[in-house]
């Protein structure tokens, strides 16, 4: 779900050379926790350093217009980590090949959500599709509108 600050928070970002993965906000009314979840347009690791410069700049822009959220807020900004969110069909192209979870109503027969291969993205007709490969081998395409939510899965292997 597209929260509010979202467009305040990708403008803040994109002069910098960051893009918004992910904006979670939780806490309480009267003390709102801001998860900002961010990666570089460059594909470099996020370092400590990236995360203060974005933090800086986000909190700047929500203390100098304090109608946008209350004054006592928690700000925390930080890298995707290994389980990112897949949000766009860019972020599918990136990692074509890795694991994910998938949440879709089409998986409604396995509790809504599935563990599958990120085969490719291709162009079709009308959208991008995302093909993905279920546990047991089968190929499965997705359009944009199918995945409610999706995330890489990190597996260790032994």
């Amino acid at each position: 779900m597209k929260h509010e600050l979202e467009p305040v928070v990708i403008a803040e970002l994109e002069p910098l050379g960051y893009e918004l993965v992910e904006l979670r906000v939780g806490g309480s009314r009267n003390r709102p926790v801001l998860d900002v979840r961010i990666d570089r347009r460059d594909l470099q690791t996020v370092q400590v350093g990236d995360c203060e410069r974005a933090s800086r700049a986000i909190e700047a822009k929500l203390d100098g217009t304090p109608e946008m959220i209350d004054g006592r807020y928690v700000l925390e900004v930080s890298s995707p980590g290994l389980e990112r969110a897949l949000r766009t069909v860019a972020d599918w192209r990136r990692f074509v090949g890795r694991r994910a979870t998938v949440k879709s109503a089409r998986f409604a027969a396995v509790g809504g959500w599935m563990d599958v291969g990120i085969v490719d993205v291709r162009q079709g007709a009308a959208d991008d599709e995302f093909v993905v490969r279920d546990p047991k081998g089968n190929e499965i395409v997705l359009a944009p509108s199918d995945v409610i939510e999706a995330r890489l899965t990190f597996h260790w292997k032994p």
